[in-house]
């Protein structure tokens, strides 16, 4: 498989179904009225179509291609290991944040759902049992100090989003390499890493307020500085189809493993759950994920 020799293969998605962007903007919550669903599935029309890719097909070239293509994805199937946090679901990064995720490891609650800044969690016994019979908690969380809504777990969601992972890889500085042809699962893709800090990691989110960011750096290298390894394997579309991030530092390693599967897949969804089965728990705080 030679990427000079590959026919072009960047993903242009129909937009989002109205559940996701009637969520409301960054500057309001989502608040499914009674009965209603905050359903995050795609139009159901459009074929994807794929306009050429650059024809840069340096090690920087392809990752920027990779960018693109994961942009105008919007969302993926995740399977990930982030330190000794494990779980898996569907992430939407566009054009608002959404997230629907089973934990795999034990943690304060089974599964996680994110619908632009409204947050659940429960799905379990335990919930229900302190919640007089409801599964879920539905909370918000305090405006960052620029005014913005916040995302609940923004922490965790940044350390999943492909998108932020290439931006890092293709920033100022980067010097991403060419490891070469592997095998993953069934095809043949390319694997390409970049070294670089969390500090630089964090900084090449320019869409994300100066608070994420802050939170991101945090989350990757909690109480100073960490050098990162970044590998990046891409199939013959230019999707990024895993992502490892490797490193030591002052206070820990990084060691976190990201599979992305159906990007752009039209049966991905992140629902709110029924209102009578849900608890409104109003505003709490919900830190970026900790090593």
């Amino acid at each position: 498989m030679a990427r000079r020799q590959r026919l072009a293969a960047v993903a242009v998605v129909a937009v989002l179904a109205s559940g996701l962007t009637g969520c409301g903007g960054g500057d309001a919550p989502a608040t499914p009225s009674a009965g209603a669903s905050a359903s995050t599935t795609s139009a159901t029309a459009a074929t994807p179509t794929w306009p050429a890719r650059p024809t840069d097909r340096s090690p920087h070239g392809v990752l920027l291609s990779a960018q693109l293509t994961m942009q105008t994805a919007r969302r993926a199937k995740v399977n990930y290991r982030l330190g000794a946090d494990a779980g898996s679901g569907s992430l939407f990064w566009a054009p608002k944040t959404a997230a629907q995720l089973k934990r795999a490891t034990p943690g304060d609650a089974e599964q996680l759902i994110v619908v632009d800044t409204v947050g659940y969690q429960g799905g379990d016994a335990a919930t229900a049992a302190r919640n007089g019979g409801k599964h879920w908690e539905r909370f918000a969380v305090p405006p960052d100090p620029d005014g913005h809504k916040a995302v609940p777990y923004a922490g965790l969601l940044d350390l999943l989003n492909p998108v932020e992972a290439l931006a890092a890889a293709t920033a100022d500085g980067a010097e991403p390499a060419f490891v070469g042809e592997e095998k993953f699962e069934d095809s043949t893709v390319e694997h390409y890493r970049v070294t670089t800090t969390a500090e630089k990691y964090a900084a090449a989110q320019t869409q994300l307020p100066q608070a994420r960011r802050d939170g991101l750096r945090a989350a990757l290298a909690p109480g100073g500085s960490l050098e990162l390894t970044l590998d990046l394997w891409l199939n013959d579309k230019d999707q990024l189809v895993r992502l490892q991030r490797t490193g030591n530092g002052d206070s820990g390693r990084a060691d976190d493993s990201v599979i992305y599967s159906d990007p752009a897949g039209p049966l991905l969804s992140a629902q709110a759950p029924a209102e009578t089965d849900t608890v409104d728990t109003g505003v709490r705080t919900v830190s970026p994920l900790a090593r």
